[in-house]
């Protein structure tokens, strides 16, 4: 998995990388450029830039001394550079003044190279020339917004707005340095204006402002540039990015010499049925999920009125009444057990939920807590009820999650990975927070991000099918924990691989994708 960090932990980093490490900062910043001029000639699928025009907006600090160093490489590559120097030359500083009196001499031996001092004195040059790509190297990661859609002043806003001004007439390919211009690396708030990129070349790790608020709009496509700064200075890392190698490692597959009682038995008590409503359709999609997932063996729990639906429709399964002595009874059997799906939120419903939520037979299992299960939750009670809950995962959205915390939704979406996290650490549980992206946090350890999946997945019955997942991968192995992870890629895989048109993906189509996102796992196995 990739670490994904803060501004301040990437701070920490660069000062590491060159307090400890003895890795000078030219150096840094030498292969910052290189790196940048190595992915750009990549994306625009170039060996040689002969014939290939650039603008190249730079700021004082240190991402403008990187943009200096891109310049300087596209110009050796043949290409030819129009530089924007947004500030007074006298304003740079250190290595930033040096990387600028390269180029400067540059300019003394080609006509490939002009540096405009100013953006007023750039733009009547500028305004009307074709590029075949914009380097937009003004803010960095040091940007730290107040809150969102901050006003930048000038020539901060000029040069953005010269960045962006350019891309829409031209239709020039956009890069930014590290990040988006405009963009709080940490938050992902943005400032008014902010480059929109189409392909944002960071330094050495992820930026969790990539994934959050505005972020995952203004970035575009996110490439990792190594600049010799190694991963140990920052592990353990407090944020990870879920990927396929990781959902490899925590499902497990069936051995030759396996039965059906040993590849995972899960309990399902889900889908409700009165005269006035019928959710056999969320229990359905849960058991098809769970089957789909691998599990060897799957048992749901129903009003028995429920019972030839289910068999109809997932003939693999196997049923219970309601009654609370039969779950009680099944829950000893079970390795996992998911509990919620279209349950109801009638008294009766509610109180059954509870009532269970006491029985250590329950409690002592893996435990995935799902849609009217978290409804019955969101009491004063809910911290006493946790407590007896020693392996138990909630899956809840932003609502679900402001209903059980008292938070705003609001708040909760700024910053989900805060949200998620504190939450864990004070009920000591584990948090799937679903939503892009997914967060899952636990009591202790790091929180990882998932952004598998797209828009596909936003429709109903879709959490339903993760719930089933993460129950089965939990039954077949994995910790709740890993089993939340590992369910989110492979149900984002899953609507990825359904996605011909998402806005006509169904819950049912992702369910027939569960088996294709994980046959694309055996040949890590293997």
């Amino acid at each position: 998995m990739l670490p994904v960090v803060t501004a301040k932990e990437m701070q920490k980093a660069d000062m590491a990388a060159i307090s400890d490490l003895l890795i000078g900062e030219t150096r840094l910043m030498e292969l910052a450029g290189r790196e940048c001029v190595r992915i750009i000639c990549r994306k625009l699928e170039k060996e040689g830039l002969e014939e290939n025009s650039f603008l190249v907006v730079c700021g004082k600090g240190n991402n403008g001394g990187d943009g200096f160093v891109i310049a300087r490489h596209l110009l050796n590559l043949g290409a030819t550079v129009d530089l924007v120097l947004l500030y007074p030359e006298e304003m740079l500083q250190g290595i930033n003044r040096e990387g600028f009196a390269i180029l400067a001499a540059y300019s003394r031996f080609t006509a490939d190279l002009r540096i405009f001092r100013s953006h007023d004195e750039a733009l009547p040059y500028v305004a009307e020339k074709p590029y075949d790509a914009v380097i937009d190297a003004v803010t960095g990661t040091g940007l730290r917004l107040q809150g969102d859609r901050d006003e930048l002043p000038s020539p901060l806003s000029e040069g953005i707005e010269l960045v962006n001004t350019i891309r829409d007439r031209t239709g020039a390919v956009t890069f930014a340095v590290d990040i988006p211009s405009g963009l709080d690396a940490t938050t992902g708030f943005s400032s008014v204006p902010s480059v929109d990129a189409d392909v944002t070349v960071t330094m050495a790790f992820l930026k969790t402002g990539f994934f959050l608020n505005d972020g995952p709009a203004l970035c575009g496509e996110t490439e990792v540039a190594e600049i010799s700064i190694p991963r140990f200075l920052i592990e353990p890392a407090s944020h990870y990015l879920t990927d396929k190698e990781f959902a490899a490692g925590h499902f497990h597959l069936r051995k030759p010499e396996s039965a059906k009682h040993t590849n995972g038995k899960v309990l399902i008590v889900a889908g409700s049925h009165s005269e006035h409503a019928s959710m056999l359709g969320a229990a359905i999609l849960s058991v098809k999920a769970a089957v789909k997932t691998g599990a060897g063996y799957v048992c749901i729990s129903v009003p028995l009125s429920m019972a030839a639906a289910i068999h109809d429709a997932v003939p693999e399964a196997i049923v219970i009444s309601r009654d609370k002595a039969a779950i009680i009874e099944k829950a000893v059997w079970a390795d996992a057990i998911m509990i919620g799906c279209g349950l109801g939120r009638d008294e009766n419903s509610i109180e059954l939920i509870r009532n269970i939520l006491a029985s250590p037979e329950i409690t002592e299992k893996k435990l995935v807590l799902d849609a009217d299960a978290l409804y019955a939750l969101s009491c004063p009670e809910l911290p006493e009820i946790l407590k007896r809950c020693r392996n138990t995962i909630l899956t809840p959205h932003y609502g679900e999650f402001s209903r059980l915390g008292g938070t705003e939704t609001e708040n909760i979406q700024s910053d989900p990975l805060k949200a998620a996290e504190h939450f864990a650490r004070r009920h000591n549980v584990n948090v799937l927070l679903k939503g892009n992206p997914t967060v899952i946090a636990g009591p202790a350890g790091p929180v990882l991000l998932n952004t598998s999946g797209n828009e596909a997945l936003a429709t109903a019955g879709s959490g339903d099918v993760l719930a089933g997942m993460i129950a089965a991968i939990a039954a077949k192995g994995a910790d709740i924990f890993n089993a939340g992870a590992c369910a989110a890629w492979f149900h984002g895989r899953a609507g990825d691989l359904a996605n011909d048109v998402s806005s006509l993906v169904s819950s049912g189509m992702v369910l027939d994708h569960i088996q294709e996102a994980i046959l694309e796992i055996f040949e890590l196995h293997e």
